[in-house]
Formats: structure tokens, C-alpha cells, sequence
């Protein structure tokens, strides 16, 4: 059933202060401090170049509280202007004083860009959409705001106050990354074919978790090729790894783990074989063999060779976060050989994340895929069938806001 929403070309925002909800998240480099990609800029940017008349605001998040990556998005504004080949300001500012006088002096076709959303309290939780609109964030940003644009698909399965607390207070419409993810998801749902083959790596465990039941409901993962992190949460489950993984919430995703192994065993590949920073470098070991004082930054020869070869045989794969730091190019081979492994496959392939899109074009195989998302955990509820917060905003606002937008 198609998704209900307005567009740009429904809303009239010309002279507007129009208060644009990108995710411009991007990955950063771990000892230079330097944004390494800039794709989620470039889809901003590509709604912003259909607003010249418009006073932009535009609000994104960057990272999580204790990460480094965790930083203001003045590098960010800097790299959206160079994009945009004009100026967009920046306020080290969220909903304060600051942030408010800059919005309210913006004139026609010039562009703002809050800090980090999640500098403030409130953005890092998630809300029932009527518990949003009381937010202080929402309540003050809203007096300051004629319209707002969705279009942080990538953050669409999150309920934060800014996804889905404007969308009953103000005019609201898809900005141009939400259409043509959406438009495109539509195309490769009627293509896709069994095996489905999922490869899942990355940092972030408990979406990993979550994506797993979501897919395996849905009937979108026969297999799962495990990696990252939460490879090694599977390994200590599997009893395998000696020590811990040293992440918060352990022992409870380890429990999940083990739960998921037995139900169904066969469902799940485990590493064989990692990498870690040995005296010379990258060094590879048996994945039984590891110490609680190793540092696994990637997988072994033996398991991407093995992996590669589910990938080739599959009718349909998904890859969501890199299985290593490829950051560095001693521990890229395993990020490397997956993403090749796709690009030469048969089947359907979906890339998913900021940090894979980047290792795309690093290895100049970008055009063998055939849908990358800068989405993670959005991409993957919408694959295993899940509403997502975003899209039910833009449908309450099209119901509300339709008709007074003809």
C-alpha cells in the first residue's frame, strides 16, 4: 500500500522558516577527528537546492554521548556550504536564546545549521508523538518555525522529539532523501528473491539484535553472517571466546545471543578466524585462540573466503556495518572482500549505513550494488516489515495538512 505524504511541491515555502530534520551523522576519523564522508551531505543538500526560496533551518544529530564521535556540527556546516557552493551558517546553539535569534533573522534562501540535536536531553529519548509536542525542544522550536521537512531516513525508526513531534503542529512534508529511498525500496520489494543472506557487523549490537528477530519474522534472513561486534557477542555466547567483549549490556546481549543460536542453530555463521594488532600489525588467529586482552579489529582470511561464498550463492543479500576497522587499511580486508563479494553477485544486494556507503566508494564498487542506503537500523525495520515513527508522522501529516495544502 503506497505511503501516504506530502512533498515538497505540496507546501508552499517559499519565504518560510522552514525547519529541515536531516541525519548528517557521519563517520569520523578515530585519531584525526575528520569527517570521512560527506554522502549524507550531498542528500541534504539536494533537498536544500530545491528550497532557494526558503529560510532553511537545518537539524541533525551527530553521534552518542561517550563516543568520540559525539561532537558539534560546525565541521558539518562548513562541508554542507562547500557542497552547496553558498554559505550556511552555524549556531553553537539547539533551542536557546542563540539558536532562536539566528532563525528569526534568516532571510529568503539562506540556510542554518543548529549543533548537535543531541546536545539536549530530550532528543535522546524516544516519545509517544502527542508526549513530543510537549517537549521544551519542540515546543520552543515550533513558535519559530512556519513548516518542516522530514527527511532523515536513516533516523526514521527513531521516535525522537524532532521525527515525530512538528509533524501535528506544523505543516510537514518528505524532503527528496525520503521519496527516493522509499520510491526505490518499492522497486527492489518486487524483485527480490530467496536465499536471503545477511551479513551484520558494525557497533551497534542491540540494533544488530533487534534487526535479527525483526528479519528472521519476516522471513528476510536465512542465513546471517555475523561480524563486528556483534560477532563476538555470538562467539562468547557460542562459548568460543574466553573473556568478555568489554561493551555495556553484555551479559544480556550474550543471553540473547545464546537464545537465538538455539532455536535455530543452522540460521547463524560464526567467525572462524579474526584479526587483531599484533607487534607487526595485523595478525590472524583462530577465533577459539582468543586472550581477553586481544583487540579484534576484523575478520580472518578463512572467514571471508567462507562468507563470500554465501554471499555469491544468495538470491537476495543485505549487508549492514562493516565487519572490521576499515578506517585502517591493515584491518580493510574484510569489509573489502564482503563488498566485493556482493558486487559480483547474482543476487539483489543492499548495502546499509554511513560507513559502508564510504568503504563503497573507497573501493570504487559503488555502481555494482544495487541499492546502497545511508540508512542502518531504519533500512532494516523497513525491510522486515516494521512501521517506522518517520513515515507514520508524514501520514498523520498528510491527513492533517493535505487539504489545506491544495
Amino acid at each position: 500500500m503506497p505511503i501516504r505524504m506530502l512533498t515538497l511541491e505540496d507546501l508552499d515555502l517559499d519565504g518560510k522558516r522552514v525547519f529541515m530534520r536531516v541525519d548528517i551523522n557521519t563517520p569520523i576519523h578515530p585519531e584525526t577527528g575528520q569527517l570521512m564522508e560527506q554522502e549524507r551531505l550531498k542528500e541534504a543538500a539536494m533537498t536544500i537546492q530545491d528550497l532557494p526560496k526558503s529560510r532553511v533551518i537545518v537539524a541533525s544529530h551527530q553521534g552518542r554521548v561517550g563516543r568520540s564521535d559525539y561532537t558539534s556540527l560546525e565541521a558539518h556546516s562548513r562541508a554542507l556550504g562547500e557542497i552547496l557552493g553558498r554559505k550556511v551558517g552555524f549556531v553553537p546553539d539547539v533551542f536557546g536564546p542563540a539558536a532562536l535569534s539566528e532563525m528569526d533573522s534568516l532571510g529568503d534562501g539562506e540556510v542554518l545549521m543548529l549543533d548537535n540535536l543531541r546536545f539536549t536531553a530530550e532528543e535522546n529519548q524516544e516519545y509517544k508523538p502527542a508526549d513530543a509536542e510537549k517537549t521544551f525542544l519542540v515546543k520552543r522550536l515550533k513558535e519559530h518555525v512556519d513548516a518542516c521537512v522530514l527527511d532523515a531516513f536513516s533516523t526514521a525508526h527513531r521516535s525522537s522529539p524532532t521525527i515525530v513531534g512538528f509533524a501535528g503542529l506544523v505543516p510537514t512534508c518528505a524532503g527528496r532523501t525520503v521519496g527516493r529511498e522509499l520510491r526505490m525500496l518499492d522497486r527492489i520489494a518486487s524483485v527480490e528473491k530467496g536465499p536471503y543472506v545477511t551479513v551484520l557487523g558494525g557497533a551497534k549490537v542491540n540494533d544488530r539484535l533487534e534487526a535479527i528477530d525483526a528479519l528472521i519474522a519476516n522471513n528476510r534472513a536465512d542465513k546471517v553472517l555475523l561480524c563486528g561486534l556483534v560477532g563476538l557477542v555470538f562467539l562468547k555466547a557460542a562459548g568460543k571466546l574466553r573473556g568478555d567483549v568489554g561493551i555495556e549490556g553484555e551479559q544480556k546481549y550474550v543471553l540473547k545471543a545464546r537464545q537465538l543460536m538455539d532455536e535455530d542453530p543452522d540460521r547463524f555463521a560464526l567467525p572462524t578466524d579474526v584479526a587483531v594488532r599484533g607487534d607487526g600489525g595485523r595478525k590472524e588467529v583462530d577465533a577459539s585462540a582468543l586472550t581477553a586482552q586481544a583487540q579484534v579489529l576484523d575478520i580472518g582470511s578463512k572467514t571471508i573466503d567462507r562468507y563470500s561464498r554465501y554471499i555469491k550463492g544468495a538470491g537476495t543479500v543485505f549487508m549492514s556495518g562493516p565487519p572490521g576497522a576499515f578506517e585502517w587499511d591493515e584491518f580493510s580486508r574484510g569489509t573489502e572482500g564482503l563488498l566485493r563479494a556482493m558486487a559480483s553477485s547474482l543476487g539483489t544486494t543492499i548495502i546499509s549505513g554511513g560507513h559502508l556507503s564510504t568503504a563503497l566508494h573507497k573501493y570504487g564498487i559503488r555502481e555494482e550494488i544495487d541499492h546502497i542506503s545511508t540508512a542502518g537500523g531504519a533500512l532494516v525495520q523497513f525491510l522486515a516489515g516494521k512501521r517506522l515513527p518517520l513515515i507514520d508522522a508524514l501520514e498523520r501529516a498528510a491527513d492533517k495538512w493535505g487539504k489545506k495544502a491544495e
